[in-house]
């Protein structure tokens, strides 16, 4: 995202605005799916791996990106960055998708197997929620070349993206046993 190109504060507010906009309606949007259900005649049910496999696609390129910023690879970043929002941004389609037009798989383990998987599922949930704006934010501040704000943002938003992009593949592995 960083580039010795001209900063641009009025994109980023632009931009930011968008960020927020795009925030409040998807929470929206998820906050309601697990009451709505939507027929579409189609069953969706295959997408759960799907969401493992674009979450995962979205740490490995995070992991990448910061490899390639830590190395001064601005370029290189850049279009890790761009794979992480996108394999993020098709994994948020899927998910809301699956989730109102599929009845959500209750959690069938027992024990100590049975905290792990709701530790990592609600901290996941949580995370997720609190950092889509940040990361659109961040994201924002990187196109708009504001360098030094991105880099400031950044430093805490990676950590948490990069814990969501993990974790949602470990719920779904410790989920799997019950579909």
């Amino acid at each position: 995202m960083l580039n010795n190109t001209v900063p641009n504060p009025a994109l980023e507010k632009k931009l930011t605005i968008f960020a927020v906009v795009i925030s409040i309606a998807v929470l929206a949007l998820v906050s309601v799916m697990r009451v709505y259900k939507i027929d579409l005649g189609i069953d969706f049910s295959f997408l759960p791996p799907v969401h493992a496999i674009l979450n995962t696609g979205a740490a490995i390129s995070l992991i990448f990106a910061i490899r390639a910023i830590k190395a001064k690879k601005v370029e290189q970043h850049r279009k890790s960055i761009y794979a992480a929002m996108t394999f993020s941004a098709l994994f948020l389609v899927c998910y809301v998708l699956y989730h109102f037009t599929t009845e959500e798989t209750k959690y069938c383990g027992e024990g100590a197997l049975r905290s792990i998987y709701f530790f990592f599922l609600i901290s996941h949930i949580v995370l997720a929620a609190l950092s889509l704006p940040f990361i659109l934010i961040t994201f924002a501040r990187g196109l708009s070349f504001q360098v030094e704000r991105h880099k400031k943002m950044a430093r805490y938003v990676f950590p948490v993206w990069l814990y969501v992009a993990v974790t949602g593949p470990i719920c779904y592995l410790l989920l799997y046993p019950c579909y």
